[in-house]
């Protein structure tokens, strides 16, 4: 039952099948009280030593409702993936909070460094401020990658549609440039194209530049999966699956118990299957040098 409650089966639809595979109806308030049982482990998880290298964060939040003083809100699910010094993909933390400002990312960030998170090199995110600002706080001396995917939607917004696809393409070309140089001239390139057509867009890129192409500062096999936050995608759309069910949490408790649950259950998933990166290229160039780093 617990397991179905985690894969996204509404209480409703437990009754049935229990039900029909046992011959009795479990009552909602049973299948409550079994789920309890997952508030351990789950704590256990959240709150476990990270004792591995974390060279790649990817950090991300989704909203949900959560009933709270009699009052519906939305609260944030505060998530981060580390990539780890074997190559695999872990979920080293999440939390549930009120807001996505400076002080949350900032409390969260702390719990992950007091639980032994250190020496980060790359850290991947959209360009919400109150993260950013926490990132530099928290990070310093780690480089910031905002995310790509997130720009483009940005940047294409700030744009007349009848140039949207045009300007995707041009982007494109940005995005694959294969060094800083090369980065440099196609953006001079897309702003001299744009800057009276879509002058908005145009000065958008132009001060976003350095962030979307931090990762040219890393060698090439890793740069496509840290350039944005596709990476999480997939994670996310887990958990809107299971958040359609529910709908609405009737607490941050039920929250933390099943998103934690899942999010226990996709990490064992990529800790057992392929490595997401050979990390062994990026340790060597980090032991030659930053020039070194970016041309491997």
């Amino acid at each position: 039952m617990m397991e179905m409650v985690v894969n996204g089966v509404s209480t409703r639809n437990i009754e049935n099948i229990t039900e029909e595979l046992c011959g009795k109806k479990f009552s909602k308030a049973t299948v409550s009280a079994l789920c309890k049982r997952l508030d351990p482990v789950v704590y256990a998880f959240k709150t476990r030593p990270l004792e591995s290298h974390y060279p790649f964060l990817i950090v991300d939040a989704l909203y949900l409702k959560v009933r709270e003083d009699g009052r519906v809100k939305s609260k944030g699910l505060l998530i981060a993936v580390g990539i780890n010094e074997q190559g695999y993909r872990e979920i080293i933390g999440f939390q549930v909070s009120n807001t996505e400002s400076e002080s949350s990312w900032g409390e969260f960030f702390l719990s992950l460094k007091e639980r032994g998170l250190k020496d980060v090199h790359v850290i991947t995110s959209d360009n919400h401020k109150g993260l950013v600002n926490a990132v530099k706080r928290h990070f310093q001396g780690a480089t910031w990658q905002r995310c790509q995917t997130h720009f483009s939607r940005n940047m294409l917004d700030n744009a007349p549609k009848a140039l949207q696809s045009e300007i995707k393409e041009d982007l494109r070309k940005l995005y694959e440039a294969v060094d800083l140089d090369s980065a440099r001239k196609v953006k001079d390139q897309i702003i001299d194209k744009y800057e009276t057509k879509a002058s908005k867009a145009a000065t958008l890129l132009d001060d976003a530049f350095d962030d979307i192409t931090a990762v040219l500062a890393i060698p090439l096999k890793y740069r496509k999966r840290l350039r944005t936050t596709n990476g999480v995608e997939r994670l996310n759309q887990e958990v809107r699956r299971r958040e359609r069910v529910i709908r609405i949490f009737p607490n941050e408790a039920l929250v933390i118990r099943l998103m934690g649950a899942l999010l226990m259950e996709q990490d064992e998933k990529w800790q057992t299957g392929r490595k997401y990166f050979d990390m062994g290229l990026y340790y060597q160039a980090m032991k030659k040098g930053p020039k070194d780093t970016a041309a491997a």
